[in-house]
């Protein structure tokens, strides 16, 4: 695919009105200033066109501008647009019902509804704290959990989220998240690194820092989203809902990012075969309409009246959008983004054979990260020759976004098709190619 000029006039326009009067704090990747878009196909604001490999943050999960969501969307707009959380609708009712039949543990769900996963997230450390009578949470080194001053303590991606903020809210610890890929703590023979992580909990945090029994929650991504899509091995939630149980501890899952099917079932956590106690979710829940969700077990949403709420939660056009993301999600994406994954990840395994500076590929349905290396001997990130792919990527047509030091992921709308994948691998190999080279001349030079 040849590469454009971008960005082009028109975009160059709206990117200078931008830096007058919208704040700069939001993290830009490079000037793409969509006009509308299909399925996975968008257009910028001169005509030109993409592929969305990066599906707003894994928002999109229908793809952009679904009939059936638009319909939806259309039809209770007509009817009404807000009620507040005072009264009742039956569209924030049909939401709940359909949570608490795909949630992922056996329990009844009852759902509390938000405008955003760092809401979500929100709320889910005040039940732990109201539910437990606790005060002190474990968050995990590389998480992300959003940027709102309770959500931001769990995130520990990077110290950039913290700089300016402190004092930050009171009572997080952070432990090593288990990733096989980079190893942090000591293994040992014969020991699945998941219940090393977890033994450090037990050994280290409780033995000499945090007592468990004043310990509330532990909040968790069960798939790390911007800490570089890293997935843990197969011992650790057993060991951690364990952990939890013998405690008294609530296990509490941020879906927002890999829940809704991204990962070819409905929750992450279920690939594991563990059920938490509470779910955090947005991101895909409504196909880029704001809404979010945080789901407990029916026994644990014991608050009273008044003690928690909001003005937007569940909103009516939010939440018609939400039942029919869910409807095509059920019908036909979540089977396609477990083929689709699988199709992907193999064309990424052969890419990984012909370009040694993938150090690693990874992925669960369509959330897929590819980590880049300087070698595979020292695993040395390779940041800028992601972020080098990343920009060649835009100017070829292709849009993704990084995430870790030195990862891009690979996250397409769950409706993405096969001819798309392949579109889309293929420029990713050319600009691939271009980058190294350039790295090549560089470290020659």
């Amino acid at each position: 695919m040849p590469q454009m000029h971008l960005p082009g006039p028109k975009a160059r326009a709206v990117v200078k009105r931008d830096q007058a009067v919208i704040s700069q704090s939001y993290p830009r990747s490079y000037p793409f200033v969509m006009d509308h878009g299909s399925g996975t196909e968008v257009w910028d604001v001169d005509g030109n066109r993409f592929l969305d490999f990066a599906a707003g943050i894994a928002v999109a999960s229908t793809g952009h501008s679904h009939p059936k969501v638009v319909k939806a969307i259309q039809e209770q707009a007509e009817k009404f647009i807000h009620i507040s959380s005072d009264f009742y609708h039956p569209k924030w009712v049909e939401l709940g019902e359909k949570l608490n039949d795909i949630a992922p543990f056996l329990d009844n769900a009852v759902s509390f509804m938000t405008n955003s996963g760092t809401e979500s997230v929100e709320a889910a450390i005040k039940l732990a704290r109201h539910y437990t009578n606790r005060s002190q949470f474990i968050g995990f080194l590389g998480a992300f959990h959003g940027r709102t001053m309770g959500s931001v303590t769990f995130t520990a991606s990077k110290p950039g989220y913290h700089r300016g903020f402190y004092p930050l809210m009171n009572g997080v610890v952070h432990a090593p998240f288990p990733d096989p890929y980079r190893p942090f703590l000591e293994i040992k023979s014969g020991e699945d690194y998941g219940e090393t992580v977890v033994r450090y909990i037990e050994e280290q945090l409780f033995g000499h820092l945090l007592p468990p029994e004043d310990v509330a929650g532990v909040l968790v991504e069960p798939i790390q989203g911007e800490g570089g899509y890293i997935i843990p091995p197969a011992g650790f939630f057993p060991a951690l809902r364990a952990l939890c149980d013998r405690h008294g501890i609530l296990l509490i899952v941020d879906e927002v990012q890999s829940g809704m099917g991204r990962t070819g079932n409905w929750w992450a956590i279920e690939h594991y075969e563990v059920e938490p106690d509470i779910v955090c979710t947005a991101k895909g829940l409504a196909s880029g309409m704001p809404i979010g969700a945080m789901l407990a077990r029916e026994h644990i949403m014991t608050w009273a009246k008044g003690a928690h709420g909001n003005t937007f939660g569940g909103n009516p056009i939010s939440c018609a959008a939400a039942l029919a993301t869910i409807e095509l999600i059920e019908q036909e994406y979540l089977q396609n983004a477990r083929e689709m994954g699988e199709y992907t990840l193999d064309i990424l395994e052969e890419l990984k054979i012909r370009h040694p500076l993938i150090g690693d590929v990874r992925g669960k349905g369509l959330m897929i990260g590819v980590e880049f290396v300087q070698d595979r001997i020292t695993k040395a990130p390779a940041e800028k020759l992601r972020d080098r792919i990343v920009d060649l990527a835009f100017n070829s047509g292709l849009l993704l976004l990084g995430c870790g030091k030195s990862v891009v992921r690979i996250s397409p709308p769950l409706s993405v098709k096969k001819q798309e994948i392949d579109e889309a691998m293929f420029v990713f190999e050319e600009v691939l190619t271009i980058a190294e080279k350039e790295a090549h001349l560089i470290h020659a030079a």
